[in-house]
């Protein structure tokens, strides 16, 4: 009960008690001595107002007990609720601890659950790792079994070798016999007066088998790279066919090389020339070379194997396989000679080789050079074309003797004349293209042309010829090689070549009756016997491939077409490559035009360009490790 309640219920008792007190008061004066009477003989009687009075504060008593007890209930109500409210609080706080607990509980659950199947991702990703695992090491124990039993390189201290082989069983036939090994002297091919024009020979050769070995080693500024290749195609003074064939064996190439990551190299020892076509930027290594048996390859291919030191920068395009290389050269010079008709013999540049200097003084003759060949080529690369430009720049020079009388060229000697040294400059231009138009073909068109540039073509035309004074001159000359290579199958290759090479006629009038022009390919050339086959006098090895009568003009053009085909039985990238191969060529040489029959300035004089053929054909079996 609120303390409203109280106040109220009391204000009423009180206001009722108060009529009730007034007539008691009010009864007792009046009548004093009755009311004493009375009091003092019995109990009185007690009245309506009395009793009603009495009743109401009984009333008001038992209502103020049941306030008081009410009171004490909502006292002990309100400690109830307060208690109440208190535990309500408490078990709010129970409630919300429970319920954080039941959080973390379920978070703890949670993350028990995730870890759970986080270790079985776990366990099941490392059951697939170590199945793949298992698989790595078995695959890495056969490829280290394989690297161990068949390994791709050798490895020394921190250099990689790599080595170079092939074993060849291979065999020429010619219908004129040149008495040569499977290499063909294609300036020698004879006419119909050498009495080696008339039958033909068939020989067999191992000596084109090569040994060789490539070594790699990459240090932190650049990579440095050797290289060796030999094989036996050369004659020493003993070597014959008689019984054990005994061969020497020849430097092909040996070489080092430096090379930057910036694209430059430099590379110094005897490798292909520069002029040689490249098949990528100016790289050793990667010359192009036709599809043939014979060694001296093709007429009209431009090429030489010789010492020098070569330079290289190589600028890198932005899209893959572009590239623009720059490079120079000085290789070994040499002078070709022949050919020279009436020549002066007052002058002289060069000697045989000296046995104590270790050059070949059984069959060599050497140029005294002023300076080496200096060679300059820019070559493009894109995925499928390679394209090449370069020039050569050659000098020549002789020692001749202005106090000698040369009758022939009407050269009347100065006495007392010093002997004087004499330089000429020759040189030409190289070019070349190679595309790919499709998969399966591959074309290519190389050339070059100059003076003085004989010697780079594979039939070795002259360089030189010789004025009436003996000093020398250039001779012009060009040659070119196109190439057609297909591979209709994978084991199959199938090519065409046509190649042809030139030398200029130079000559200079002499003034004199009997020798009225010197010089390359004059048409006074006595080639009478040509074509005419004299009888030998003596048995046994005594066939030439040169005419016994006078055939002395100078080769004008020399060309020769090729068809053939390599088919690789077997191409492992393990156990190598095992070859056959087979070619076929028609062979030409034609003279300048000269003296043919009659004599010179008569009436019965005639002239003509004597012509030579020969067909060939090459064949062999190779086997190359892988």
């Amino acid at each position: 009960m609120t303390k409203q309640m109280k106040a109220a219920m009391a204000a009423m008792l009180m206001v009722g008690t108060l009529p009730m007190q007034a007539q008691t008061a009010t009864t007792a004066t009046s009548h004093p001595k009755k009311h004493h009477k009375v009091a003092a003989k019995k109990e009185p009687v007690e009245s309506e107002l009395a009793r009603e009075v009495r009743e109401l504060r009984e009333k008001q008593t038992a209502q103020q007990a049941q306030i008081d007890a009410l009171t004490q209930a909502n006292a002990a109500k309100d400690a109830q609720l307060a208690a109440a409210q208190t535990a309500a609080q408490g078990a709010e706080a129970q409630a919300q601890a429970a319920t954080q607990q039941a959080q973390s509980v379920s978070t703890t659950v949670q993350a028990n659950t995730d870890a759970v199947q986080a270790l079985k991702s776990n366990v099941s990703d490392l059951q697939t790792t170590n199945a793949g695992l298992a698989s790595t090491i078995s695959a890495n124990k056969v490829e280290l079994t394989d690297k161990i039993e068949s390994p791709t390189t050798i490895h020394y201290k921190g250099v990689t070798i790599t080595p170079v082989a092939f074993f060849a069983f291979e065999g020429v036939w010619r219908q004129r016999a040149i008495n040569s090994d499977i290499n063909t002297p294609f300036n020698t091919t004879p006419f119909m007066g050498a009495t080696d024009a008339h039958t033909t020979e068939l020989n067999f050769s191992g000596r084109q088998s090569r040994l060789g070995g490539l070594f790699e080693g990459n240090t932190p500024v650049a990579k440095l790279s050797g290289y060796f290749e030999t094989d036996f195609l050369s004659a020493g003074a003993t070597s014959n066919n008689n019984q054990s064939n005994s061969y020497t064996l020849r430097v092909r190439q040996i070489w080092g090389k430096a090379e930057t990551q910036s694209g430059f190299a430099v590379t110094g020892g005897q490798t292909w020339s520069l002029l040689t076509e490249n098949g990528k930027s100016t790289d050793v290594r990667t010359e192009k070379l036709p599809n043939t048996v014979d060694p001296q390859y093709m007429v009209g291919y431009t090429w030489a194997r010789q010492p020098g030191i070569r330079l290289q920068q190589k600028f890198t395009g932005a899209t893959a396989g572009n590239a623009i290389t720059a490079a120079v050269a000085l290789e070994q010079a040499q002078i070709i000679y022949s050919g020279t008709t009436n020549a002066p013999t007052n002058f002289e540049f060069g000697a045989p080789g000296q046995s104590g200097g270790l050059y070949n003084a059984f069959n060599g003759n050497y140029t005294s050079n002023i300076a080496p060949d200096v060679i300059a080529k820019i070559a493009a690369d894109t995925k499928f074309m390679h394209v090449e430009v370069g020039g050569i720049a050659r000098f020549f020079r002789d020692r001749y003797y202005p106090s000698v009388t040369v009758a022939a060229t009407g050269v009347t000697g100065v006495a007392g004349a010093a002997p004087v040294n004499d330089t000429k400059v020759g040189g030409g231009v190289e070019a070349g293209i190679r595309v790919s138009p499709a998969k399966f073909v591959d074309v290519a068109v190389t050339g070059m042309y100059g003076a003085g540039i004989g010697r780079y073509g594979s039939s070795q035309l002259t360089d030189v010829t010789v004025h009436p004074n003996g000093t020398l001159e250039p001779v012009k000359n060009g040659h070119g090689l196109f190439s057609l290579e297909t591979h209709p199958a994978p084991k199959l290759d199938i090519y065409a070549y046509y190649g042809g090479e030139y030398a200029q006629r130079t000559v200079y009038a002499t003034g004199v009756a009997a020798s009225p022009f010197t010089g390359y390919g004059s048409i006074n050339t006595n080639d009478t016997g040509c074509n005419t086959e004299v009888p030998v006098t003596s048995g046994g090895f005594t066939g030439s491939v040169t005419p016994t009568g006078s055939c002395a003009g100078a080769t004008r053009y020399i060309q020769e077409g090729m068809v053939g085909f390599t088919f690789k039985a077997i191409n492992s990238p393990k156990y190598g490559r095992l070859q056959y191969q087979l070619t076929y060529s028609y062979l030409e040489r034609q003279l300048w035009a000269g003296l043919t029959a009659g004599t010179y300035g008569a009436a019965s004089e005639t002239f003509g360009a004597p012509k030579a053929i020969n067909n060939m054909v090459h064949f062999g079996m190779r086997y190359y490790i892988p």
